[in-house]
């Protein structure tokens, strides 16, 4: 359930992508031949991003799962609800000061120079490697998917999830980069205007998984395995009653 939240997060939110990102699927290069290898480019491109995304949410679900061992089960849920609803409060300006702080600005201008270079190269693996850098490129609706993917439990599924996330971005950003202009820039402002609603709801909904308030799908509550992998002591079942936990002075 929690998988398919990421398809449809990148799905709705593919429209923030027309408008934050929509300029560079435009001016993706040609592959040189065919139609045919025009459009597989344009499909490798936006593969090349779901890599990426997949990757970085490995990297979050390798957190989560530290967290999680760690006995933060519960609250990591509460936890991905709570980033999401500050990284929806946090100005873009704001972000970006903070990664010039830690000199992440350093690290994206190599990205943006070999992003660069890719674009002089008209060839399927250059479109690819694109797709990848792209993919590293400051983002909020990213940032968004990643703090609901640090609760997904285990590596594969945060990355799954972020894949999901990605492929749910695919239609749109490869209907657009084919066809030159899909969705009116009037609209892609109010669209984008969307997306922080969007994920308001979705922060909710992770909030309200992790209280365990016992709604069947929605808030479950954890379970006796769930409890043990909390730190929480489990309940211990006695064949026959308590009394045989331990031999009596007859039995010895």
């Amino acid at each position: 359930m929690m998988l398919w939240a990421g398809f449809l997060f990148g799905l709705l939110g593919s429209f923030h992508c027309v408008g934050m990102c929509g300029a560079i699927a435009l001016a993706l290069p040609g592959a040189g031949g065919s139609r045919r290898r025009y459009v597989a480019g344009r499909v490798l491109y936006n593969l090349g991003r779901v890599s990426t995304y997949a990757a970085l949410g490995a990297a979050a679900g390798a957190v989560g799962q530290g967290l999680r061992l760690a006995g933060w089960q519960q609250g990591l849920s509460v936890l991905s609800g709570a980033l999401i609803l500050l990284l929806v409060a946090t100005p873009e300006r704001w972000l970006g000061r903070a990664a010039a702080f830690v000199d992440l600005d350093v690290v994206l201008a190599k990205v943006k120079s070999r992003l660069a270079y890719y674009y002089q190269q008209p060839s399927l693996g250059a479109l690819y490697a694109t797709g990848l850098l792209n993919g590293l490129l400051p983002c909020g609706l990213v940032y968004l998917a990643l703090a609901g993917a640090l609760s997904v439990p285990g590596v594969a599924g945060a990355a799954g999830y972020m894949a999901l996330f990605g492929l749910g971005t695919l239609p749109l950003m490869l209907a657009l980069s084919l066809t030159g202009q899909l969705v009116p820039l009037a609209w892609r402002g109010r669209l984008r205007r969307a997306v922080p609603v969007l994920a308001t709801v979705m922060a909710g909904l992770f909030i309200l998984r992790g209280l365990g308030l016992g709604i069947p799908y929605v808030s479950p509550q954890l379970g006796g395995s769930e409890r043990v992998a909390a730190g929480q002591p489990a309940t211990v079942h006695y064949c026959h009653g308590p009394a045989a936990a331990a031999p009596t002075e007859q039995s010895k």
